[in-house]
């Protein structure tokens, strides 16, 4: 008999914009024993869990559940199912991922306007909403965190006049969910798509998201069954405006989530388990005391690798809490010190896209690897590192000053 390779997976501290590392116990949850998917015990879970994510969402939206999928599928899905032909879309682009929302807009049709900015900066929201009442767009869509630039996008003032301007408002929250701030309903955003594999620590497969009535409006609209599930009772005529996608077709998702459950594809069974282990986990944190931890641990970060006498990349007012940009000293190879990092410490950090690619590294802390454990040695193996590679460092300042930091939160806490 052949004995085949037995699967070996090495140790890892994850510290990219992700996928991050996963909690022990969103990896025994999506251990349990498959159900099926319309076992009364799994549609129930699939209720509890669109309830908890209603919590971390911030919203009373009746929908909140997630796509199967990455969290692209996700920002796909909402986009295709309410942009039509000729439809105008409006980007502000400030990164990697308002370029995803551009491809993605294109490819549905849409009369796309774009608006750019220099990569490490964010728009000003006046800038956006004159733009908004020049165009009179059908849809706004943009990122609220851009883990390719490290930049956080100020949401609220823009979310309040797509609504005085009955403009759908959709939001790529992908990196700043369960990291920082997002409120869906005080911000007025009308749809807001996550993902699963960033601050939620659970393994990418799934892609929450949310939306409201009026999203909702423009889905019943272009509401088609599956022609295989149709009875006298479920006929639906879309007008010819039917959505085009069938597996990303949030009229037939919402049907599939709903007391109906009609029938649309067979649920990805462990991912789901994942998820509401993943949530619940979260709320048991307290989504404050979630803010304050990633506040904290960037902090440390951010004062080890300044200390240590490198250099921040772009805007510090608007810098994403989850994700920390470093420019790579001049005359380094930023690839051989990932390559390094990895081999001999395996530690894991990313490069970056575009314009940026070669020039800084970005370390993110995020969810579940969040914790000082990660940061600290991150920053000695940094260290370490670079000092292979003939860079003038400050020997040692940068695990210390991390340090003063942790310390300081320790005595105020005490």
């Amino acid at each position: 008999m052949r004995e085949l390779n037995r699967l070996k997976v090495p140790a890892r501290t994850i510290m990219t914009p992700g996928p991050v590392e996963v909690d022990p116990r969103v990896l025994q949850a999506m251990s349990s024993s498959i159900l099926g998917q319309f076992d009364p015990s799994f549609t129930s879970l699939m209720n509890e869990t669109m309830g908890l994510l209603r919590q971390v969402l911030q919203t009373n939206n009746k929908w909140a559940y997630p796509v199967d999928g990455t969290s692209r599928a996700g920002i796909e899905a909402v986009l295709c199912s309410i942009i039509e032909e000729d439809d105008k879309v409006l980007i502000p682009s400030f990164g990697r991922f308002g370029g995803l929302l551009t491809e993605i807009a294109e490819r549905c049709g849409a009369e796309v306007h774009l608006m750019h900015c220099e990569w490490g900066t964010v728009f000003e929201p006046e800038q956006v909403i004159a733009e908004l009442k020049k165009i009179q767009p059908k849809v706004l869509a943009m990122v609220h965190g851009d883990t390719s630039t490290g930049r956080m996008q100020p949401l609220k003032e823009i979310g309040m006049a797509c609504r005085e301007l009955d403009i759908l408002f959709v939001v790529d929250a992908v990196a700043t969910v369960a990291g920082t701030e997002v409120k869906t309903d005080e911000w007025m955003i009308d749809g807001l798509i996550t993902g699963t594999q960033k601050c939620l620590s659970v393994p990418a497969g799934m892609a929450p998201l949310t939306y409201n009535e009026r999203i909702e409006q423009v889905l019943l609209e272009r509401k088609s069954i599956e022609k295989g599930l149709l009875t006298q009772d479920l006929a639906v005529s879309s007008s010819g405006r039917r959505i085009r996608s069938n597996y990303l077709d949030l009229s037939q998702l919402q049907d599939y989530w709903s007391p109906a459950r009609l029938n649309h594809h067979t649920e990805a069974t462990t991912m789901l388990y994942g998820l509401y282990e993943g949530l619940n986990i979260i709320l048991e944190e307290g989504l404050e005391n979630r803010y304050q931890r990633h506040r904290l641990n960037e902090q440390a970060l951010v004062s080890g690798i300044e200390a240590m006498g490198l250099t921040l990349f772009g805007d510090n007012q608007f810098k994403l809490p989850t994700v920390t940009c470093v420019q790579i000293p001049d005359g380094v190879d930023g690839d051989s010190v990932r390559k390094m990092l990895l081999e001999d410490f395996g530690i894991e950090i990313a490069s970056s896209f575009g314009p940026l690619h070669g020039k800084i590294w970005r370390i993110g802390t995020m969810g579940y690897s969040c914790q000082q454990r990660n940061v600290l040695i991150t920053l000695g193996a940094l260290e370490a590192v670079l000092l292979r590679h003939q860079v003038s460092l400050n020997r040692g300042d940068g695990v210390q000053a991390a340090l003063d930091i942790y310390s300081q939160r320790s005595a105020i806490v005490s």
